[in-house]
């Protein structure tokens, strides 16, 4: 196989994607052997590939493809969500676009218009994965509105409500006024917000007086039942047992007594609008008040609003001001800055609202979750995520599963003629229910529940329906791959997604749905920005692709992302990753290029270097183990990046290269294929496109063959002391050259080391080679005109003869002298403080004492080499 003089990424990885497909090197089956399972978190439907995909896609497909090399029969289930408000908003904006509203059209017509929209789009950002190289089984492909899927979404919502833990009923609920459904309380989102606090005046019935009550809404003053103060507050409590009368809508209310009250805040009067806000229905709730709902579906206000009947809350609230300061009815308004929550969907203003909805008991399903956790049978990685999760879990509220749209999986309640209604997966099982009561009813007369289920309520059951494992909870597949291995995901849907698919796996498994939970972080840009398109700041991940390559991408984006924290995304991080691309492909060149001989004998420098480099191998292999263990994958990149720049590269690759034109023995040649094969499956995981066209390239394979299925790299026994020695030749060879760079010596002039004191010989070979040496010698003396250099206590010295200007020399020792001095004596007075001494750590007492010796050691050589020099 002829390697191209430079590496071309496109052509390289659009290859072997489609041989891997053809080869369906990704397919899983039921067999003998240990199962590794992940299943995708599914993306919209609608959505397309971004930054934050790219990282928690990358880190899965690591996994997996490491777990396939490891002989496990890994499995990574793709699948979309059919995101019910994001999806019903695109397709409802389309239909604007055609001069069609959604109440134009039944919720048949509707659906079709949204299947249309799915069908078109919904595989884009699946098929962009593959760009990626996501090594997922794709004839797995699910998505949360299949016929499976749905299947299971009913099932499960109809043995819930059996088991008496979904009901339905009027409660107050976060309500989207542009969705025009509601949303839960992980679905808002709080933002500061500047606006005002205003003062209305409330008249004291019967009396001339009246009080000050301070709000934030005053377009809500037409749900007020009530006036709270605390019985405890001196300054309100002349009002007790009193009434006022409402501004503008001039209904008389009571005022009541409550704790809850702040007596700190505002004036100590509280207006209670038990429709609208959380707080003022639980008073509601206690002293039995009425409940007046202001608000359309849409924000604007209803006709309990008398004349602002129709208008906008927010226009409402503006004309409101100046209606209530002609009527003289506004004490003050001052700017006022506070925590207003947004929906997360559309970005508008949260407004809390009584409304009637399906709701799913959570206490008792939380409990065996929380304690999975709590006792690592599921660990989180980092593990600081586990305070999180405890604190909502011990929090926990009932779920509002019901959601105000028709794309989603319609609730299976139906009504009947004479009240009351019956759960039911399908029509016909809901008229066989119907029928019990009343024989002669027909379908025609039951009316499905128009509201459909919250997303989630697909996909916390995801782990188990796409094995299919509710609707037959004892098929092969379901008991050989759950439950799943790693969960890859970001923290922002730990209480979404990750805690109610952990409730479901009890519940229906009776056991964990995952053994590890790993946490991405979010990618941010330079200024630590989230990266979104609203704020520009976000790359096309396919672009980036496109210029550097997949595998440089993945590099980029691995490099600095940690578990759970976040990614401060530079572009040139992906360009180092290009890079790296490059060096690998130039290395495999470059020894691929030797000629080999079979004639050679191996000589003492190469039987070294592999030796070495043996034990090298096997050391990062073993430090790659421990680092996936504790999934710290940017580390373990970082770990074989090191071993194929460094080590393999700047050293073996030095060691064994034969002389410019001369041949490499056959002995040293085979070896250093075998390290290369190794390196290449070891970065196979992180980059899996080049180390496939190389593994390729090193020897004929078979049809089918692929380096994703051959072996990960194993450890071998580790000579620790042999590693140590080395560190020494290294440094010896680090000295060399520092000495050649200082004294402007070319690299191909041969030079004598002088050695003075204690040295093992074990890597003269070595030392001779990479420094260019003509003798290593042992001297008592050292040459007067050598240039010299410390190796632990070992003095290491070349003879410089004509090599070297005295005077240059004189001058730069001189200062170098000044220098040191200068730094002994202010560590000599840091020790000399008792003060010092006796508060410090001893570790930083102790490095200021080292500090101190290597100081007087190395004045010592300067100070001889001067006497030396001088001699000349």
């Amino acid at each position: 196989m002829e390697i191209a003089s430079k590496y071309n990424p496109a052509e390289v990885e659009d290859k072997w994607y489609k041989y891997w497909l053809e080869n369906k090197l990704f397919h899983s089956e039921p067999d003998s052997r240990e199962p590794y399972t992940i299943v995708i978190p599914p993306p919209n439907v609608t959505g397309v590939l971004h930054m934050g995909h790219m990282l928690n896609n990358t880190i899965q497909d690591i996994l997996v493809r490491r777990a396939r090399m490891m002989g496990k029969n890994a499995c990574w289930v793709p699948g979309t969500d059919h995101a019910s408000i994001a999806t019903e908003a695109k397709v409802v904006a389309k239909l604007a676009t055609e001069g069609i509203k959604k109440t134009d059209l039944s919720r048949d017509e509707f659906l079709k218009h949204a299947w249309d929209w799915t069908h078109k789009h919904g595989g884009i950002i699946l098929e962009q994965l593959k760009k990626l190289g996501a090594s997922c089984d794709w004839e797995r492909t699910c998505f949360t509105m299949d016929e499976k899927r749905s299947e299971s979404v009913l099932k499960v919502f109809v043995d819930l409500y059996e088991k008496g833990l979904i009901y339905r009923g009027i409660r107050m609920v976060n309500w989207d006024p542009a969705a025009k459904t509601a949303v839960s309380d992980e679905e808002v989102i709080h933002k500061e917000v500047n606006g005002k606090l205003y003062y209305v005046r409330y008249k004291v019935e019967g009396e001339d007086g009246y009080i000050v009550v301070a709000t934030t809404r005053p377009e809500t003053i037409f749900g007020d039942v009530a006036v709270c103060i605390n019985p405890n507050d001196p300054k309100t409590a002349h009002m007790k047992g009193k009434k006022v009368i409402v501004p503008i809508a001039n209904r008389i209310v009571p005022i009541i007594e409550d704790e809850y009250v702040d007596v700190e805040f505002g004036t100590g009067f509280l207006k209670v609008t038990p429709a609208h806000d959380v707080n003022d229905y639980m008073l509601g709730e206690k002293y039995n008040l009425e409940s007046i709902d202001i608000l359309n579906d849409d924000g604007t206000l209803n006709a309990h609003a008398l004349q602002y009947e129709g208008i906008d809350r927010f226009d409402v609230r503006k004309q409101i001001e100046k209606d209530l300061e002609a009527s003289d009815l506004l004490e003050k308004v001052e700017a006022y800055t506070n925590s207003v929550g947004f929906s997360e969907r559309t970005n508008v203003p949260i407004e809390p609202k009584l409304s009637m909805q399906w709701f799913l008991k959570m206490e008792d399903l939380a409990k065996p979750a929380l304690d999975a956790v709590e006792n690592d049978t599921i660990k989180f990685h980092p593990a600081k995520f586990k305070n999180t999760y405890r604190h909502w879990m011990e929090n926990i509220k009932d779920w509002n599963i019901s959601r105000q749209l028709w794309w989603g999986h319609r609730i299976p309640a139906y009504y009947l003629p004479e009240g009351g209604f019956v759960i039911a997966e399908t029509d016909e099982k809901a008229l066989e229910k119907a029928q019990k009561t009343n024989p002669n009813l027909t379908m025609a007369d039951l009316r499905q529940d128009e509201d459909c289920l919250d997303t989630w309520f697909s996909s916390w059951l995801w782990p188990i329906s796409v094995f299919d494992g509710i609707n037959n909870p004892d098929n092969k597949e379901i008991n050989y791959y759950y439950p799943t291995n790693d969960l890859v995901t970001g923290p922002d849907i730990i209480f979404f997604w990750v805690a109610r698919m952990i409730m479901s796996g009890y519940e229906y498994r009776g056991k964990a749905c995952f053994e590890n939970v790993y946490f991405t972080g979010i990618v941010r840009d330079k200024l630590g920005r989230k990266m979104s398109k609203q704020l520009g700041n976000s790359p096309d991940p396919i672009e980036l692709m496109e210029k550097y390559g997949a595998d440089g991408v993945r590099m980029g984006l691995l490099l600095t992302a940690p578990a759970g924290n976040d990614l401060p995304f530079d572009e040139g991080l992906c360009e180092q990753g290009r890079n790296f691309n490059n060096k690998i492909w130039n290395a495999f060149r470059l020894v691929k290029g030797w000629e080999v001989s079979d004639s050679i004998e191996q000589p003492e420098a190469a039987k070294t270097a592999i030796e070495w480099f043996e034990n090298t191998l096997s050391k990062t292999i073993n430090e790659l183990n421990d680092l996936f263990e504790k999934y710290r994958l940017s580390e373990a990149l970082m770990a074989v990046y090191k071993l194929f720049w460094d080590e393999f590269s700047s050293w073996y690759l030095e060691m064994v290269k034969p002389a410019y034109q001369q041949p490499i023995d056959r002995r040293t040649y085979e070896a250093t294929l075998g390290y290369f094969d190794s390196l290449l499956r070891l970065l196979h995981p992180f980059m899996p496109f080049i180390t496939e066209e190389l593994w390729q390239a090193l020897k004929e394979r078979g049809e089918g063959e692929s380096i994703m299925t051959s072996s990960i790299p194993k450890q071998t026994a580790i000579d620790n002391d042999l590693l140590a020695t080395f560190d020494k030749a290294k440094e010896i060879i680090a000295g060399i050259r520092t000495i050649r760079l200082q004294k402007n010596i070319p690299n191909k002039e041969e030079l004598a080391l002088d050695v003075a004191g204690e040295h093992n010989i074990r890597y003269n070979s070595v030392i001779t080679k990479m420094g260019n040496l003509s003798a290593i010698n042992i001297v008592k003396e050292k040459d007067p005109t050598a240039a010299s250099f410390l190796v632990g206590t070992t003095e290491f010295s070349i003879p410089l003869g004509n090599n070297i200007d005295i005077e240059a020399e004189l001058k730069k020792l001189n200062e170098e002298l000044v220098y040191l001095e200068g730094f002994l004596k202010s560590v000599a007075n840091k020790l000399s403080n008792e003060k010092f001494v006796a508060n410090a750590k001893p570790e930083i007492v102790d490095n200021e004492r080292k500090k101190q010796a290597d100081a007087e050691s190395k004045i010592k050589t300067i100070k001889e080499s001067i006497t030396n020099l001088n001699k000349q």
